[in-house]
C-alpha cells in the first residue's frame, strides 16, 4: 500500500470554502480506515492559527527559494479524528483574513506548492510516494517537480495525481510571472502556457502522473467545449491517465438520526418523523404551516451554473402549481435582490435567507420534500448527496455528479431515488417539478420514493476504493 501525502488549499474542519474542504476532510479519513498511510498538508491560514493554534506541534523552520528570493517556512503538525495535517506557515502569504481573492494569489500558492516540496524531507517519520494535488493552487507541485527539480534524484521518487474539483479555477495569470515570481526556466514556458496566459492546471494537467476528476459523467464532459473551458484539447492529449471518481459525503455528520440541528430526528424506518421537521421550518421561516404542501428547497450559490436563471424565470410558475419555496444561498446582487422580493410578494408561499447558515442548510435537507438543483454544470455536487440521506428528493439536471448520484424514478418499476431533466431549459425544469408535486401527492409512490432515497449509499467507502486503485495502478 501506497503513502500519499494530499495536497489541498483547504480541508475540513480547519479551512473551508466549499465543497473541496468538505472532501479534504472526508477523504483522509476512509482512506486510512481502508489501510492508507495517508497524510494532508494546508497552508496555515490566520483563521487555522487562532483556532488550532494550541494543537499544533511546530516541526522545523527553514527556508524556501522562489525564484531570486528566499521565503521563511514553518512546518507544523497536529492530528484530527486519527488523521496527520501538516501546516505549511508563512504569516506574509497567510495571515489574511480570507483564503483566496488577493492580487498576490498566484505568488501565494506558488510558494505553498514549493513549501510542500521542500518540506517533506522534513517530515520526521513520514515519506510520501504519492502526491495528491487539488485544483489550480497546488498545481505548480507536479509541474516543478518536472522542471526546478527534474535532476534530483530524491524528487525523482514521488509519483502525482491532479484531481479537478472545478475546471472553471485555472489559475490563469500572465507568462511574465514564469521565471521572477514562480522560478521555473524560460525553456519550460510551453508547458504552463494556453491561450497567451499563464495556466496553473494546464501544466499539472501534462505533468501529472494520473489525472481524475470529482465524477465520472464531469471526466467525460470536460473533453467538449461547453465544459472544459478552454482545456479540452488539453484533457483530450492527456486523457488516457484521466479518471472520475464520485465523491462522498461524511455520512456520520450528515445523519438524520443523530443531527442536532433537527426538530425530530429519524430514520428510513422511523421517516414519518420527517415531516416534523418540515413544519418546524414552515414556522421558523414564516410559511403557512402545512403538511399537505409540498416544500422545494435550494440551498447553493446564487449563480448562473448553479442554474439559478432557470429558477428565476419558472419561480412564479412552481408557485401556481402549489409548492413553497425556500431558499438559503448567496451570490450575484441580483439574484439575491430578485429572490427576497419573491419572497416578500409571495408571503407564506415562499422564503429567501442570503446567508451561509450550516445549521439552516440542514433544516431545510431534513425539512424539505424536494431539492431542486438544476445545475448548468456540477462537477460532483453534494447537496443532492445530502439531500437523499435526508429522505428528501432531489431535482436535477442530468449533468456531472448529479447524473451519476441521482438516478431517474420510475413509477412502473418502482425504482430510482429522484427526479432528472435533461436541457438547460426552465420550461424543462418546471416539468421535472410538476413531476415531483406529483409524486408528492401520490402517498404510495411517494413513500417508495423517499424509501429509495435513503437507501441510497452516498458514502465515501466505495470511491475510497477506487482512489485505492488508481493509486495502485500508477507505475514507479
Amino acid at each position: 500500500m501506497k503513502n500519499v501525502l494530499i495536497i489541498s488549499s483547504e480541508g475540513v474542519p480547519f479551512a473551508k470554502s466549499g465543497g473541496l474542504g468538505d472532501v479534504i476532510g472526508a477523504l483522509p479519513k476512509e482512506l486510512k480506515a481502508q489501510g492508507v498511510n495517508v497524510r494532508v498538508i494546508l497552508p496555515l491560514y490566520k483563521t487555522v492559527k487562532d483556532t488550532y493554534g494550541d494543537h499544533l506541534k511546530f516541526i522545523e523552520s527553514y527556508g524556501v527559494g522562489l525564484s531570486w528570493r528566499v521565503e521563511h517556512c514553518g512546518l507544523f503538525e497536529t492530528e484530527y479524528e486519527g488523521v496527520t495535517f501538516y501546516f505549511i506557515d508563512n504569516e506574509k502569504y497567510f495571515r489574511r483574513d480570507s483564503f483566496y481573492g488577493y492580487g498576490d494569489d498566484a505568488e501565494r500558492f506558488a510558494f505553498f506548492s514549493k513549501a510542500v516540496l521542500e518540506s517533506i524531507p522534513h517530515m520526521e517519520d513520514f515519506q510520501p510516494e504519492i502526491l495528491h494535488c487539488n485544483d489550480w493552487q497546488t498545481a505548480l507541485i507536479p509541474v516543478y517537480l518536472k522542471t526546478v527539480y527534474m535532476g534530483s534524484e530524491y524528487y525523482s521518487k514521488f509519483r502525482t495525481v491532479f484531481t479537478i474539483h472545478n475546471i472553471e479555477y485555472q489559475g490563469r495569470y500572465g507568462m511574465e510571472l514564469l521565471g521572477d515570481l514562480l522560478g521555473i526556466d524560460q525553456a519550460y514556458a510551453g508547458l504552463v502556457r494556453l491561450d497567451g496566459d499563464l495556466n496553473m492546471m494546464k501544466g499539472a494537467v501534462v505533468a501529472c502522473d494520473k489525472l481524475t476528476t470529482v465524477s465520472p459523467t464531469y471526466a467525460q464532459e470536460i473533453l467538449y467545449p461547453f465544459y472544459g473551458k478552454g482545456m479540452q484539447d488539453i484533457i483530450r492529449e492527456n486523457e488516457y491517465k484521466l479518471c472520475g471518481i464520485l465523491n462522498g459525503i461524511d455520512v456520520g455528520l450528515f445523519n438524520p438520526e443523530t443531527d442536532k440541528n433537527l426538530s425530530a430526528r429519524y430514520t428510513a424506518e422511523t421517516v414519518e418523523r420527517k415531516v416534523q421537521n418540515k413544519m418546524a421550518l414552515q414556522e421558523a421561516l414564516g410559511l403557512e404551516v402545512n403538511a399537505d404542501v409540498p416544500l422545494i428547497g435550494l440551498v447553493g450559490r446564487l449563480v448562473e451554473h448553479k442554474g439559478i436563471g432557470m429558477v428565476r424565470e419558472a419561480y412564479d410558475a412552481i408557485i401556481a402549481a402549489g409548492a413553497q419555496i425556500v431558499l438559503l444561498g448567496t451570490g450575484s446582487k441580483s439574484y439575491e435582490d430578485f429572490f427576497k422580493g419573491k419572497a416578500w410578494s409571495y408571503q407564506g408561499k415562499a422564503a429567501t435567507v442570503t446567508a451561509f447558515s450550516g445549521p439552516l442548510a440542514n433544516k431545510i435537507y431534513a425539512g424539505s420534500d424536494l431539492f431542486l438543483m438544476p445545475s448548468v454544470s456540477e462537477p460532483c455536487g453534494l447537496a443532492q448527496m445530502i439531500a437523499l440521506r435526508y429522505g428528501t428528493i432531489p431535482i436535477v439536471r442530468e449533468t456531472g455528479g448529479l447524473a451519476d448520484s441521482v438516478i431517474p424514478y420510475n413509477p412502473e418499476t418502482g425504482e430510482g431515488n429522484g427526479i432528472t431533466f435533461a436541457s438547460i431549459n426552465a420550461w424543462d425544469m418546471l416539468d421535472a417539478v410538476h413531476r415531483g408535486i406529483n409524486l408528492f401527492n401520490d402517498k404510495e409512490q411517494w413513500n417508495k420514493l423517499v424509501q429509495n432515497a435513503m437507501a441510497a449509499d452516498n458514502s465515501w467507502t466505495k470511491s475510497t476504493g477506487e482512489y485505492i486503485q488508481m493509486y495502485n495502478s500508477i507505475w514507479f
